[in-house]
């Protein structure tokens, strides 16, 4: 059974860094998956990004129900609704876009699945809210910098967003992101360094991620001080 979207926005608010990540073979996946499951991750983007991406999710999402059903599996890069279907039937817990699409909005408030659309500009934020996103990710996070969101919060203060793109598994950038206003983070490459992975070093994946988590639990700690 699928998350409620509100389970997942709540997932989100409590641990709101999303670990963000493709890779054909689907065994080394639930390694991944269990490495940030271990570091304290409950939410897991997995991307749209190659011929075996269904195949993959079929293996991710039996895996993830048997051994951690209070994780979210989300899919991303996903275009159309076509494609938004397809992974819904799968069993997405949620759908992220790097662009916005109304056929994807639609698709996914008639199924009742968490939204997560793709924006750049204050003009697509705002539009991807009035099609009814609770959290708008903005990508790429490098080219629009955390100067961007912070001044996309003058007029659009009550809109949450994720950035996605250019954020780096470090203290420093989670203060940057943090601080500038997003209500979550993506990370993909940089978190899964390829040698570190090659070498099947997860349990560097997970300490890495302990490190991240309890760095911004003491920042939204410092916020609410």
């Amino acid at each position: 059974m699928a998350f409620e979207p509100q389970k997942v926005y709540q997932t989100l608010a409590c641990t709101p860094i999303v670990p963000v990540f493709y890779n054909p073979d689907a065994a080394l996946t639930c390694q991944i998956i269990k490495a940030c499951y271990d570091g304290g991750i409950r939410a897991f983007e997995f991307t749209n990004r190659g011929e075996k991406a269904k195949e993959v999710f079929k293996v991710l999402r039996e895996y993830i129900s048997t051994y951690y059903p209070e994780m979210a599996l989300g899919i991303g890069t996903v275009f159309n609704a076509i494609q938004a279907e397809e992974f819904i039937a799968l069993g997405a817990d949620f759908v992220v876009q790097p662009c916005t699409s109304t056929d994807v909005a639609e698709v996914c408030a008639a199924q009742n699945i968490a939204w997560m659309p793709g924006a750049m500009t204050v003009s697509e934020v705002y539009n991807a809210s009035t099609l009814g996103a609770e959290i708008v990710k903005i990508f790429p996070g490098n080219v629009v910098g955390s100067g961007f969101v912070k001044a996309l919060k003058g007029p659009l203060p009550n809109v949450k967003v994720m950035v996605t793109g250019g954020v780096e598994p470090t203290p420093e950038s989670l203060k940057e992101w943090f601080g500038a206003g997003v209500s979550a983070v993506g990370i993909g490459s940089q978190l899964f360094p390829k040698s570190v992975v090659e070498a099947g070093n997860f349990e560097e994946i997970t300490q890495k991620i302990k490190t991240l988590i309890t760095y911004y639990q003491t920042l939204a700690t410092n916020a609410t001080t």
